[in-house]
């Protein structure tokens, strides 16, 4: 099933969804270090960036310096769709919280600052909400 293109009836559909635990960003040389299940890897000249649970990041003495709470955009949203990371990323940054944003498939990942996540929840359930009503974006 092709996702979607619309960008109200992405927003309208986005229902964003907080995963629980605390996630990090860090780099290593090489491959995947043993025993590390990344939720999202970038291969960057640099390094292997590799985004995964502070839990496993400690347990493996990868250093980190941001922690994150995940958010799921679970509406199928396709990649060529235009608008949606702007929406929400404009939805955030009027309320001063910085994010991250990784494509997958079939759905946009959010890495907020853990100490908010709670906040950009309710920031992209009315961002949500305003658009059902005809009243955002």
């Amino acid at each position: 099933m092709p996702g979607e293109t619309d960008l109200r009836r992405l927003l309208i559909d986005m229902r964003p969804e907080l995963n629980p635990g605390r996630y990090v960003f860090t780099t290593v040389a090489g491959g995947v270090p043993p025993g590390v299940s990344p939720v999202v890897t970038v291969a960057e000249r640099e390094g292997l960036t590799l985004v995964l649970s502070q839990e496993e990041a400690e347990a493996a003495g990868l250093g980190y310096d941001y922690v994150a709470g995940w958010l799921v955009l679970r509406v199928h949203s396709a990649l060529d769709a235009v608008g949606l990371t702007a929406a929400v990323a404009h939805e955030l940054a009027r309320a001063g919280v910085s994010c991250n944003v990784v494509a997958g498939f079939h759905h946009d990942h959010l890495f907020v600052p853990y100490e908010v996540a709670d906040r950009a929840m309710a920031l992209l359930e009315g961002l949500s909400r305003r658009s059902a009503a005809g009243r955002a974006y």
